[in-house]
């Protein structure tokens, strides 16, 4: 596997954005860590994930008052701006 799961994301902050479904993303990244539908401060879902390079990656929506199903700009945090290609690499070897 190329990631597995994790909460030790602190200190990240938005890198980018990937267009994508809720759906498309179970598929890739398996169940999110929080969510759907956490009743957060501002995220109601959210993946946390740490590639076998050791890079942090967390997606996650932004300030939605229900977790978005359909096509969304999701954000992507990390601690560094390879969180961004890390999960558009991920996500385009599962359209492979």
């Amino acid at each position: 596997m190329k990631f597995t799961k994790t909460k030790l994301v602190n200190g990240t902050s938005l890198k980018g954005r990937i267009d994508t479904t809720y759906d498309e993303l179970v598929r890739v990244f398996g169940a999110p860590t929080y969510g759907p539908e956490d009743s957060g401060d501002k995220v109601t879902c959210e993946w946390c994930i740490k590639f076998r390079d050791g890079t942090i990656a967390t997606i996650y929506d932004w300030k939605e008052i229900y977790t978005p199903r359909g096509e969304y700009g999701w954000h992507i945090g990390g601690l560094k701006g390879e969180a961004v290609a890390r999960v558009y690499e991920t996500m385009e070897m599962e359209y492979v």
